[in-house]
């Protein structure tokens, strides 16, 4: 909304989040192997703190170039959370044993974040309503620095037996590409399945296209990731069945033709079942990673989901949601197969 509101153009829009999802294929498995190299805890760190120098770009700069060099920052800083994340948590586990509750915990993950937007989207509400853009701006970069503080009191295993022993930077990122080579079936699964989340960049545009006006965007748009965050629970309990993503394409061809305001319940119930393969996908694939360059192979499937991420922008240029929804049908149909 706030790229709208400063004049931009849809096609415009897009251009920037290209240049979002560029920034992220540029620096993707290299930010993933200084992670595995040096320390995953650090990386979070400084993404929280790229991510707020973006966010204040876009309100000191509130214009495409501005908006263009905040996405650069914030694309900076999730290369840097991408992978060591889900690095930091799935090892967290293994040195306990535990490393096969990781499903369990990364559903759980995935849902608090969701049900986390439901009391940001009032409080957004609230923050346009008393100071624009610019008051939910900064308060978000303040979010974002807060973030950051808190992963400083992560625990992060040990790795490695000592300094002499581990590793160089480039023997990490080889290591980490190598082995995905192996196991590039579920690296290409949470690919294509992660790069649709880039779709979740339009879901107040989608709104306001279906005649809800500005104000209330957010609170029209609240059930969505409350349907997201009942995926990603059921996904921590349920088996994966190749038919949900399908629908879920379905779902959002259906509500993209109707373009009405109740078509954002289906929009929803979209959400919450792509969030629950996504679950499925991304566990499946840290199961299967062998190697201690977790995060490296990691942000190989991240980076993956950046070239598709680019045809879901083109799509939405070009067909809107309807050509998404399709697009999604064809990714279910792979995702099958795997």
């Amino acid at each position: 909304m706030l790229f709208a509101d400063s004049g931009l153009s849809d096609a415009q829009i897009s251009v920037l989040l290209a240049i979002w999802s560029l920034t992220a294929v540029v620096f993707e498995v290299p930010s993933g192997a200084i992670a595995d190299r040096f320390s995953r805890r650090s990386s979070l760190v400084a993404s929280g703190v790229l991510q707020a120098l973006g966010y204040a770009a876009w309100v000191v700069f509130p214009s495409f170039w501005g908006f263009a060099a905040g996405f650069v920052l914030w694309g900076l800083g999730g290369t840097l959370q991408s992978g060591a994340f889900e690095a930091l948590l799935y090892d967290g586990l293994a040195a306990n044993g535990d490393e096969e509750q990781y499903g369990q915990l990364n559903a759980r993950v995935d849902t608090i974040e969701l049900i986390a937007q439901v009391p940001v989207a009032v409080v957004a509400t609230a923050l346009f309503s008393l100071g624009g853009h610019q008051l939910a701006g900064w308060i978000s970069v303040a979010m974002c620095l807060a973030s950051s503080v808190i992963a400083l009191r992560f625990p992060e295993p040990e790795r490695g037996s000592g300094d002499d022993d581990e590793p160089g930077y480039f023997a990490t990122l080889v290591s980490g590409l190598r082995a995905s080579v192996p196991i590039k079936r579920a690296v290409l699964a949470v690919a294509l399945v992660y790069a649709i989340d880039a779709f979740e960049e339009y879901f107040t545009l989608l709104a306001q296209d279906w005649h809800v006006p500005t104000i209330w965007v957010p609170m029209a748009t609240i059930g969505v990731p409350l349907m997201g965050a009942a995926g990603a629970h059921l996904a921590g309990r349920l088996p994966f069945r190749g038919w949900v993503l399908f629908a879920s394409g379905v779902l959002l061809i259906v509500a993209a033709l109707l373009a009405v305001p109740f078509a954002i319940v289906l929009l929803g119930l979209f959400y919450g079942l792509y969030r629950f393969v996504l679950v499925h996908v991304e566990t499946e694939l840290q199961h299967r990673i062998s190697s201690d360059a977790r995060a490296t192979v990691t942000s190989v499937a991240a980076i993956g989901s950046e070239f598709v991420a680019f045809a879901i922008y083109g799509l939405w240029v070009l067909g809107s949601a309807v050509a998404i929804g399709v697009f999604i049908l064809v990714i279910a149909v792979v995702v099958r197969r795997q």
